[in-house]
């Protein structure tokens, strides 16, 4: 009674306005692929094959900090050589990064 239909409906709204919704929202979905998800699965690729590429007397840190030098390898773990007869173990995903050779003496 306060508002009369004519003036609730709106003026001139264009027909046709769901597919230009549907465009807009699938543009969006497009930018968010590239700018987000296409990276992150990318870098996710780069950490499975440098994880799988490990090998003995690697210099690595890990995601704890660590810095140390692979003794041994397994599937799931490897063993770290942190200082002169001193060895911990940790999981294979916990590396981050491969540091060149000789980069823990130089430390």
């Amino acid at each position: 009674m306060l508002i009369s239909p004519a003036h609730a409906q709106g003026a001139g709204a264009p027909a046709g306005g769901g597919f230009e919704s549907m465009i807009l929202i699938l543009l969006m979905f497009g930018v968010l692929y590239f700018l987000m998800i296409r990276p992150q699965m990318k870098r996710a690729k780069e950490q499975k094959a440098m994880i799988e590429a490990l090998q003995k007397g690697d210099e690595v840190i890990t995601a704890g900090g660590l810095l140390g030098r692979i003794t041994r390898l397994s599937d799931t773990y490897i063993t770290l050589e942190i200082a002169d007869k001193v060895e911990v173990q940790v999981q294979r995903p916990a590396v981050q990064l491969v540091l060149p050779k000789g980069t823990l003496k130089s430390l």
